[in-house]
């Protein structure tokens, strides 16, 4: 079976708008049943895929966080082209990071880091994920085990300059959460293996906003809006978004 190539997604709803932003190596997929959700609610949901992101991981690792974030302002900036003046920014995991960036960088109504790392991994864990995510991409092409090793003994041979640069981009974001003011809600699975938990403590502790809030999901892991407390996970997000001041 080929791999459909995630889209980005847009689903219309009332005049407050929710910018869904996933993680990396994810695609919006990994937001969708949250868009859903809250297009259910009155809230209009969109959703970008990152360059290099729902395509072949020989892509992925010839981009890089400038071009990421080149993608989440287009986003945000599409929301605006379309006459959406308010708008929330909710994100997982890298996608957190960056709602975090777009907080102290844009107007927000309001941010929702999911499971959003602060603290830096060792390139050796991240290009783990990377490769873990490479065999699986591959074995969803249907391809066979003979192929995949020989694509994946090829595939090692690439540079990987992006782990470095999501590094810096981590760093960066870390530096600058005591500048953002917007309403945030900071969403954290316990048992999340992927990013150390406590980030979400440093996230709540340093955002200077008189509305906030931590929530733990004990159940869940990294990937929390795939998880079994999803359906707790978007009543949550949506109570956040409805105690915020919209003007309409």
């Amino acid at each position: 079976m080929k791999k459909l190539v995630p889209k980005p997604f847009t689903f219309e709803a009332g005049k407050r708008a929710v910018l869904l932003l996933h993680g990396f190596t994810g695609n919006s997929a990994d937001v969708r049943m949250l868009g859903r959700f809250l297009q259910g609610k009155g809230y209009t949901c969109h959703a970008p895929v990152y360059k290099g992101h729902g395509v072949p991981p020989e892509e992925l690792v010839h981009t890089g966080p400038d071009d990421w974030w080149n993608d989440v302002i287009e986003a945000y900036n599409f929301l605006k082209n379309q006459g959406y003046e308010e708008i929330a920014a909710a994100g997982l995991s890298l996608g957190g990071v960056f709602s975090l960036k777009l907080g102290y960088t844009v107007p927000l109504k309001g941010i929702v880091p999911m499971c959003a790392p602060m603290y830096i991994k060792s390139e050796e864990v991240m290009y783990q994920g990377i490769l873990d995510y490479a065999r699986e991409y591959k074995k969803l092409e249907g391809k066979t085990q003979e192929q995949i090793e020989a694509e994946m003994d090829e595939f090692q041979k690439t540079p990987m300059n992006t782990l470095k640069a999501l590094q810096v981009l981590i760093a960066d974001v870390r530096n600058h959460v005591d500048l953002i003011y917007a309403p945030t809600f900071v969403v954290q699975a316990r048992h999340d293996h992927m990013i150390n938990p406590d980030s979400a403590n440093f996230i709540y502790k340093e955002v200077e906003s008189d509305h906030k809030e931590i929530k733990w999901y004990e159940e869940s892991g990294h990937v929390i809006t795939l998880d079994k407390e999803r359906d707790q996970l978007h009543e949550d997000v949506h109570t956040f978004l409805e105690q915020l001041n919209w003007k309409e």
